[in-house]
């Protein structure tokens, strides 16, 4: 087996060993120390697996270390984001790019399942991987559900 270099995300992490999932292709990888990683950290980094047997892995390198905050905004979806959620079925997901990086997504929900479907945003760690893929280093997420519609943007934002 050989090195793997790219976008991981700490999945667990305790003082002896950490699991960390790739982000672009899920595949999880056990490390058999832990160089001082948190749970949600977010690594750009180059993984080696451990001889005789190469079924744990040692992070060779590290490029890159940053957390992704994720934020339940007070804020109400953006006017062009009302508008994309209403040109969307409910269940599809509309993405806007943003200028320079980062990207939104607009979720149109039925208006009595806008805070259970904000909240599964906030908690899914893949949220953190779609950021990390993304490049952002802040999620924001805003939500309405006013006049019969129900929005939930989120908001993957670079520095």
């Amino acid at each position: 087996m050989s090195e793997r270099s790219g976008t991981f995300i700490v999945t667990e992490a305790d003082p002896d060993s950490a699991i960390v999932r790739d982000v672009e292709t899920a595949q999880l990888h056990t490390l058999s120390a832990n160089p001082d990683l948190e749970t949600g950290d977010v690594l750009e980094a180059t993984l080696a697996p451990e001889p005789p047997m190469e079924v744990t892995w040692e992070v060779a390198e590290i490029e890159d270390r940053r957390t992704v905050e994720v934020v339940d905004s007070d804020l109400a979806p953006t006017t062009q984001e009302q508008e994309v959620a209403a040109g969307t079925d409910v269940g599809d997901v509309a993405r806007i790019e943003r200028a320079g990086t980062g990207e939104i997504h607009v979720l149109p929900v039925p208006p009595g399942e806008v805070e259970a479907a904000a909240e599964d945003v906030l908690e899914d760690t893949e949220t953190v991987a779609r950021a990390a893929r993304l490049e952002a280093v802040r999620v924001e997420v805003r939500r309405s559900a006013e006049e019969g519609e129900g929005v939930v943007s989120v908001r993957y934002l670079p520095d």
